[in-house]
């Protein structure tokens, strides 16, 4: 186990600036998980840790000791890559014990007593002898994960390593590597694009955009409190609502839809002297009723109705505007909407977001009752 820090790094090629003066402390025992869409500089931060990589400024450092120029078997890192990448003439055992082989003067029994331990722990030792073309998927990520595992290593890296699997077994194996990386108590970092994944499984999410580091939290604060519009966009299915805004006289304004949104002084007072602004809401967050009672209630058309079984997703918009203009309500699953019909929907001041629509900037994020369930770790 070990502390990994990256200090300020960064990778170009050429002209292209991949990752962007990215600074993250991840504690040692700690689950990160490493997220962006695609091209976002993570598999990159990645390789970079891994050696894989040259980092082009900055300093990557395990347990204090700068790795910079430690070339990758000097590391004491092990990676499980999205493609399980076994040897297919050689069996499970084989295939576990053969890192082992190559990187340790090991004797031969206390290798094959380290692979035993690794396959009783992910459940595949009635499998050693078979070899990966008579495996299922998800068998032979176990492998994978397997072979890690037996380096005993002071980091794992992970990159996508269930992108392969199909959707239920990719929720099954979730739960597995939460459960084995809490056994093992070693140091994780995670690439994945699947904010799913990164919800459920980390201690802390690091979220990345165009190569820039855009905030480390752990997964409820990334939900409830993001630094900016794209994290609030990027975290949560469906995605927050954003409307464009502008602040006229304490109140949030579309003149276009005849929108008028009334702060209290605590919100107007977080928003400062920025007028242009985003308002945010997330699906869950809007209420459904019958009809208006308060100024933060609005007339809406309900355009389509997804049931989802325990809930259902709404897709709404405001009188007068063109079906391009929906956006997201959740509401209860046995709750009968009808699709085409006129509802009223609340927006809370309590749940609502405002961003700066120039910069994106978190100006306020909405009220949580108990501030430290944001800073727990995943149990």
């Amino acid at each position: 186990m070990a502390e990994l820090t990256l200090g300020n790094v960064t990778k170009r090629f050429d002209d292209v600036v991949a990752v962007d003066d990215v600074s993250i402390e991840i504690d040692d025992g700690e689950f990160l998980v490493l997220v962006g869409p695609s091209g976002c500089g993570k598999s990159t931060t990645l390789r970079m840790i891994a050696g894989l990589e040259t980092i082009s400024d900055g300093r990557i450092a395990i347990d204090g000791d700068v790795v910079n120029d430690a070339p990758a078997q000097q590391r004491d890192i092990a990676m499980v890559f999205q493609s399980y990448a076994l040897y297919p003439h050689m069996t499970v055992r084989e295939n576990m014990r053969f890192g082992l082989e190559e990187s340790t003067t090991l004797e031969k029994a206390e290798m094959d007593s380290r692979v035993e331990d690794a396959a009783e722990t992910l459940e595949i030792d009635d499998l050693l002898e078979r070899k990966p073309g008579e495996l299922s998927g998800g068998q032979q990520q176990r492998v994978a994960l397997g072979r890690a595992i037996v380096r005993d290593p002071a980091v794992f890296l992970m990159d996508e390593p269930l992108s392969n699997l199909d959707a239920k077994l990719r929720s099954g194996m979730r739960t597995e590597l939460q459960r084995l990386q809490e056994e093992l108590g070693v140091t994780t970092v995670y690439v994945t694009h699947d904010q799913t994944e990164a919800m459920t499984m980390s201690d802390r999410i690091a979220i990345l955009d165009g190569g820039e580091l855009q905030q480390v939290a752990t997964p409820l604060e990334c939900y409830h409190r993001p630094t900016n519009r794209f994290v609030a966009g990027f975290i949560g299915e469906p995605s927050m609502n954003f409307f464009d805004v502008s602040l006229e006289d304490g109140r949030l304004v579309d003149s276009d839809i005849e929108f008028e949104y009334p702060l209290s002084s605590v919100v107007r007072d977080s928003v400062g002297e920025t007028t242009e602004l985003v308002l945010g809401i997330r699906p869950e967050d809007v209420e459904l009723l019958d009809a208006r009672e308060t100024a933060h209630d609005f007339p809406v058309v309900v355009d389509v109705v997804e049931p989802m079984g325990n809930e259902n997703n709404l897709l709404v918009r405001f009188p007068d505007t063109d079906t391009e203009s929906t956006f997201n309500v959740i509401v209860d699953g046995m709750c009968h909407v009808e699709a085409g019909k006129r509802y009223v929907i609340r927006i809370p001041e309590s749940a609502i977001h405002v961003f700066d629509r120039e910069t994106g900037a978190a100006l306020h994020n909405r009220e949580i009752e108990d501030e430290t369930e944001l800073l727990a770790s995943r149990v």
